[in-house]
């Protein structure tokens, strides 16, 4: 059975063009058009019959977990629209960050505890979202300060982003706990527990570029995240010591011990986290006014903040293309190969 997740979809559209990744062949969707492709399939999956909106964590009613709206799925889709915002200055993708941001506070999924917030991993659209799974893990978290750095540096610093940065990041101290130092980062949920799978032992790596970017996009951040980071990316390094070839990475960056435990996310968490310390501000992220070569094709249109079935114009007024097969396609396409260059990517980082 082929499960879809609105979230891996997002996960990588920009980064291609945001770095000036030479572009496709010129018979082939542009990065920027694949990223545009994404946004446009995934507003028309807006749902707004169960819990006044959000998206599904998968996107076919056949696959489990259709009947979830998670953070990673909304949180990607906020931070896509948000960097898209940037990107072009198309102020339609910002009304979508907004609308998306605006739904997840109301919802389940954020808590605001004096300040800080908490982001739980899924509610229950059966449920008309009237619950929540109280599961915390550091990529949700990731993607909704990233959305959020993104946000702040497209509104020249507004205070409301400031504001929203800030809790977001008060939040994380879930993940740099006290007996720690409060500075290591961990996978609170199964970390000490020694359960986590596949999946959860990278999700520091995304915790940890988007830490970064958020330094290099809302600097007022840096003071925070910095010494978390550097703290980090020491305790990593010194947990890459395991194995036969004495360099695979286990989990427990507290710990000066190798933790018994090695495969693809532990390496990967390892890279991401010391590789975060070496993006500085003159490596941000481009945007079409500060040297993005990456353009949409003619056709590329946004919809409205109104979601799937909404009006048909845009923020000049002008109608607006549906989302056509070309589009869809191109969301696959993209999938395919964020797939295959992870795949890729683990094979070298697992290479002995």
């Amino acid at each position: 059975m082929v499960s879809a997740y609105n979230w891996e979809q997002t996960e990588w559209p920009m980064d291609a063009a945001e770095s000036n990744f030479p572009a496709p062949e010129s018979d082939e969707p542009s990065w920027l058009s694949l990223a545009v492709a994404v946004f446009n399939f995934q507003a028309s999956e807006w749902d707004t019959k169960t819990c006044g909106g959000g998206l599904r964590w998968q996107v076919f009613q056949f696959n489990q977990g259709y009947n979830l709206k998670n953070t990673i799925s909304n949180g990607g889709f906020f931070q896509l629209a948000a960097r898209l915002a940037r990107y072009t200055g198309n102020d339609t993708y910002a009304q979508w960050a907004e609308k998306t941001y605006d739904w997840m506070a109301s919802s389940p999924l954020m808590t605001n505890d004096g300040g800080a917030l908490t982001l739980w991993d899924n509610s229950d659209a059966n449920n008309n979202c009237s619950d929540v799974s109280h599961l915390v893990w550091t990529y949700n978290a990731g993607t909704m300060i990233a959305g959020a750095s993104y946000m702040y540096n497209y509104t020249n610093g507004s205070d409301v982003w400031a504001g929203r940065l800030t809790q977001l990041i008060n939040g994380t101290s879930t993940y740099f706990p006290t007996q720690y130092g409060s500075n290591v980062m961990s996978e609170v949920e199964c970390e000490v527990s020694a359960n986590c799978n596949s999946d959860q032992s990278s999700y520091k790596a995304y915790l940890s570029r988007w830490l970064a970017v958020c330094t290099q996009l809302a600097p007022f951040t840096a003071t925070e995240i910095q010494p978390k980071l550097y703290a980090s990316a020491q305790g990593a390094a010194a947990q890459c010591i395991g194995g036969t070839n004495g360099r695979m990475c286990g989990r427990r960056w507290y710990s000066t011990t190798w933790d018994g435990s090695s495969g693809v996310g532990q390496q990967m968490s390892a890279l991401s986290v010391i590789g975060a310390n070496l993006m500085k501000p003159s490596i941000a992220p481009l945007s079409a006014n500060t040297g993005g070569s990456s353009k949409a094709d003619e056709s590329s249109q946004t919809v409205t903040a109104q979601g799937g079935g909404g009006s048909s114009q845009g923020s000049d007024g002008k109608p607006l293309s549906k989302i056509t097969t070309k589009d869809r396609a191109g969301a696959g396409i993209l999938t395919i190969l964020a797939t295959l260059g992870i795949i890729a990517a683990s094979v070298w980082l697992i290479w002995e």
